[in-house]
């Protein structure tokens, strides 16, 4: 008897995708653009979801959805910023999915949101065949896990819309080319943008607000 794990990745992979093309539709409905915010741990992801809304809650509704091993931890950041925030825990699994997610935006008010960053579990490999219902997929890497990490995962990079290229200022201290990582993510994907930033000096987080408000405005538009 011959056997194949195959078919049953590809269902699962399958049914992922259904889902999240229905938490996408949700949050078109109410108007509320999603960032999946991915990367590895210690890239930044959580500061600069943190700064985000410290710079942007005064003009947007901001809401975060923490995912992560054990979630409390990231989610109490958020929620110091007076956001609606949930925590996602995923026990043994190394990422999120849109099941997951789809139980997370119950729990929040939608109607009452503009914009949402979800992030993700800590990590380059795991996240990156699940879609959520995301409208923008972004990966946050740092300098000091080394200028080969963009070239050492493709495939993360092939389906984001942006990357961030972070903590540039100690490039020079860990030994490290922004300037590679930025030409690794163009050649894996022409069509990425990319920013160099530093949320210590604020180099490129400008770039970073501006993106998240013309997203947001894009997709308010294409559906009003």
């Amino acid at each position: 008897m011959h056997t194949t794990d195959i078919p049953i990745e590809y269902d699962i992979l399958k049914k992922n995708t259904e889902i999240a093309r229905e938490n996408r539709r949700l949050l078109t409905e109410y108007g509320v653009t999603a960032f999946n915010i991915m990367g590895a741990i210690g890239s930044g992801k959580t500061l600069l979801i943190e700064k985000t809304i410290e710079r942007l809650g005064s003009e947007y509704r901001i809401g975060a959805i923490a995912g992560d091993v054990v979630a409390r931890i990231d989610a109490a950041r958020f929620e110091k910023h007076g956001v609606p925030t949930v925590g996602l825990n995923t026990g043994r699994e190394c990422h999120l999915d849109a099941h997951l997610v789809r139980h997370g935006l119950t729990d929040m008010p939608l109607d009452l949101l503009d914009i949402l960053f979800i992030e993700n579990v800590g990590n380059l490999i795991c996240p990156t065949d699940y879609e959520l219902g995301e409208h923008r997929r972004v990966v946050v890497v740092s300098v000091s896990e080394g200028d080969d990490i963009v070239e050492k995962h493709p495939l993360i990079f092939s389906t984001a819309d942006l990357i961030i290229v972070n903590k540039v200022d100690i490039a020079q201290a860990v030994n490290a080319d922004a300037d590679k990582m930025v030409k690794d993510a163009r050649t894996i994907n022409p069509r990425i943008g990319v920013l160099k930033m530093s949320l210590k000096t604020g180099e490129g987080f400008e770039d970073w607000i501006d993106f998240v408000k013309k997203s947001h405005e894009q997709y308010r538009l294409a559906n009003h």
